[in-house]
């Protein structure tokens, strides 16, 4: 009888990925999992309590993806960074996008820590020296509002015929030049 096959933590959290993919993060059950890595649901149970421990590490999961894209368009401006990353994530994993953003779920909470890396993020780019840490959070607030919206659009195919990525992060690069011109224009005590 040939031995049985082990499989390791992170090739039950691939699976479930894979069908979180497909099927939302609700799709997850400990028997799609199993079938997927094609064996009993014991091995799944000698490394996660319940579905739900199991969903959680596929969420931190996601939020890896997303930091792995960020540093894949890292060009040193953080809101062209954090846009095309974004709109990226929309198209590429449109069903785990809307499980995320248009559903009410938990799994946000820890979005918090996100933010601090974005913030950490732009303090990099010289275009946003002399802004606060609040003053660049207030910043990130207005473009995660714009760009967000943008990525709805995207993950459900709702742009125009022939608005394709280019003119998707050309929107976004110059909504952000205007907000960061406008906060510049507050911040000199300008009126707008």
């Amino acid at each position: 009888m040939p031995p049985k096959a082990k499989f390791t933590k992170q090739s039950i959290i691939d699976a479930a990925f894979e069908i979180a993919k497909v099927e939302g993060l609700g799709g997850i059950t400990i028997r799609k999992v199993a079938e997927k890595l094609g064996s009993s649901i014991a091995p799944i149970y000698v490394n996660f309590q319940d579905v739900e421990e199991l969903t959680g590490e596929v969420v931190r999961s996601i939020f890896e993806l997303s930091r792995r894209l960020l540093k894949e368009h890292d060009t040193g401006n953080p809101f062209h960074d954090i846009g095309a990353a974004s709109l990226r994530f929309a198209r590429e994993y449109s069903v785990l996008f809307r499980d995320l953003v248009l559903k009410p779920n938990d799994h946000m909470s820890g979005y918090e820590e996100e933010l601090t890396v974005l913030v950490a993020h732009m303090k990099s780019d010289p275009e946003l020296e002399g802004f606060t840490e609040e003053e660049l959070k207030g910043l990130l607030f207005k473009m995660r509002i714009f760009q967000l919206g943008l990525s709805v659009m995207v993950a459900n195919g709702l742009l125009p015929d022939g608005f394709g990525e280019e003119m998707e992060q050309g929107l976004l690069d110059s909504t952000a030049k205007e907000l960061i011109a406008a906060a510049r224009m507050r911040k000199q005590g300008l009126s707008i």
